[in-house]
């Protein structure tokens, strides 16, 4: 029993990327969720179409902001240590 401790620890102590991955899940399909919504409430294709992708594109916003984190490159530090050693295998 001691693992599922340790499996539980690991969860708890990374919720909030579980959230984040959730809410990510749910915004890719936001816009198909709308459109299949006004489809079933008789709206016409191009309200259909021109929902979804306003819906889209606000979400591909949001996951943007969500992620930005991620896609911001490293300070130049780091990249000191790797040239220190290219100029030692010199």
């Amino acid at each position: 029993m001691p693992w599922l401790k340790k499996e539980l620890g690991y969860i708890k102590s990374s919720f909030s990327q579980i959230l984040i991955g959730i809410i990510l899940v749910g915004l890719t399909i936001s816009g198909l969720g709308l459109a299949i919504f006004l489809r079933f409430a008789d709206f016409n294709g191009t309200i259909i179409a021109f929902a979804g992708i306003t819906t889209e594109v606000i979400s591909i916003i949001i996951c943007y902001l969500l992620l930005r984190r991620y896609v911001i490159p490293k300070e130049e530090g780091s990249n000191k240590s790797v040239q220190k050693v290219k100029t030692k295998l010199k």
